[in-house]
């Protein structure tokens, strides 16, 4: 069955219609004041036909066909969970006061005094190796998705 323009749009139409808008404006079709403009529009529209209308003057856009340009970190393409990768970057940070705080009093001090840092760094990141290593993988995004469905 055809979609009438008097027909409700759901979520997803009106959701469909702004990755066109987005696109259109990655594309230069469309300034970003005038994607904002069709953006405030899309979300109050209610119809099809109030839909047809912010992409009227743009030509048909097949999203299916369009190449990916978002990149993941590498941290991302490794699938780490996102809390040890916050915990990986803790110990790091930690790790590197630590040291300096040693550099500056080994050097005020004249000698080089014992490396207590390693006391610091080595237990938490022996702990956090093996939270990597055997830790359970990052939660999957499309099935949470699928579920909310």
């Amino acid at each position: 069955m055809a979609n009438s323009p008097e027909m409700r749009a759901s979520d997803a139409d009106r959701d469909r219609v702004a990755a066109i808008l987005r696109e259109h404006t990655a594309q230069g079709r469309i300034t970003m004041d005038e994607f904002n403009e069709r953006l405030e529009q899309l979300y109050k529209s209610r119809t099809y036909g109030e839909l047809a209308k912010l992409t009227v003057d743009l030509p048909d856009v097949d999203l299916r066909n369009q190449p990916a340009t978002v990149s993941q970190s590498p941290a991302r393409r490794t699938g780490l969970h996102p809390g040890l990768r916050a915990a990986w970057g803790a110990w790091a940070s930690a790790s590197g006061i630590n040291w300096v705080i040693w550099l500056i009093v080994s050097i005020t001090s004249e000698h080089l005094i014992y490396p207590w840092p390693l006391w610091v760094m080595g237990p938490w990141g022996v702990i956090l190796l093996i939270s990597t290593v055997f830790g359970s993988p990052p939660p999957d995004k499309s099935k949470k998705k699928k579920k909310n469905k």
